[in-house]
């Protein structure tokens, strides 16, 4: 039997597509990753179709419901109408592949014409599962109808042992165990975090060379462990430190969100960072507090200041109070100079 798939959905017309395993060298998973693997040899992870119950009915996370939650919450109407049309358009497809029902995708009555795909077929969808292990499982949505359906359940979230990018992979808090990779997304993907990191890099660079005051304070803004710079350290230090944070080795884990706060930081003005680091370390020496009213307070005057670090920091910078600004900074200072 043949398949012509309907290409409603641009990504599918893209390169290969596969389920690959997703590891990341830097997060430990019982020594695995010093190897390149998410799973222990000859280990699979095998995982049926979510569903939802409701009042006794099942409802399978299929991406092809045009009633689901996220097909209502599209508020562009133009979006959505695209949206329902590409579901219906598929959903035709594969009831005539699969179960010889020919159905109109502009039939008023659609819904109630579908017999197999219907998502509260617990018959159909309980028997949709994924097996994955260290092999990419490769995908073929142009020659195997199951494939298909599979693709758009994973980007419904259908599956969570599998994400729906290698992009959404890198950003869990939690690594998955695998990742759906559409071929040029993830490559784009890989690539523009490599630009962004080279952009950091080389404004790390460009700091060292020319202005290292200025390295001084951005390493105090965007290093959690601020206390540890003092204007005694050693320029090196600040440049290794911060090609550790950039690269996602320091204390932001995420690489593109480290290189991104470097190169924000980077962008900023003296004065800015300079009140910034100072805020950070007063907050470690108790100079200023936050109290239990939500409050961050000025420990020798009582003077509230805001609700968060960002907050003080325009708080300090208002002429008015540049008592408080004054006073704080010497404080402060007396541990960076040591």
């Amino acid at each position: 039997m043949s398949f012509t798939l309907i290409e409603s959905d641009p990504a599918i017309k893209r390169g290969p597509i596969m389920i690959k395993p997703y590891f990341n060298s830097k997060v430990q998973n019982m020594g695995l990753e010093q190897y390149g693997l998410a799973l222990y040899d000859g280990v699979f992870q095998e995982e049926q179709l979510a569903c939802i119950e409701l009042n006794g009915i099942k409802r399978y996370v299929t991406g092809l419901n045009e009633f689901s939650p996220e097909v209502k919450l599209i508020r562009d109407e133009e979006a959505r109408t695209a949206k329902i049309r590409d579901i219906r358009n598929v959903v035709a497809q594969l009831e005539r592949e699969l179960a010889a029902n020919v159905v109109n995708p502009d039939d008023p009555e659609f819904w109630n014409k579908v017999k197999l795909l219907r998502p509260d077929n617990d018959e159909f969808w309980s028997k949709i599962t994924l097996r994955c292990g260290n092999e990419p499982l490769h995908l073929n949505p142009h020659q195997d109808p199951y494939d298909l359906i599979k693709i758009y359940a994973i980007e419904a979230g259908g599956f969570s042992i599998v994400c729906r990018s290698y992009e959404e992979a890198r950003m869990k808090s939690k690594p998955p165990k695998f990742y759906l990779d559409k071929f040029e997304e993830t490559v784009s993907t890989k690539t523009e975090s490599k630009k962004l990191r080279n952009k950091a890099l080389a404004e790390l660079d460009k700091l060292f060379n020319k202005n290292t005051n200025k390295l001084f304070y951005i390493a105090k803004v965007v290093d959690t462990a601020s206390v540890q710079y003092k204007k005694t350290t050693p320029n090196d230090v600040l440049y290794d430190n911060m090609d550790t944070f950039i690269n996602g080795e320091g204390s932001e884990k995420n690489a593109n969100r480290a290189a991104q706060m470097f190169l924000d930081a980077s962008e900023k003005d003296m004065e800015s960072l300079k009140v910034r680091a100072m805020v950070k370390d007063a907050t470690y020496y108790k100079f200023i507090v936050a109290k239990g009213d939500g409050y961050i307070y000025d420990s020798q005057s009582s003077a509230l200041m805001g609700r968060t670090p960002a907050d003080v920091a325009e708080y300090l910078k208002n002429p008015l109070n540049e008592e408080i600004l004054v006073n704080l900074m010497k404080k402060v200072e007396k541990y960076w100079n040591q």
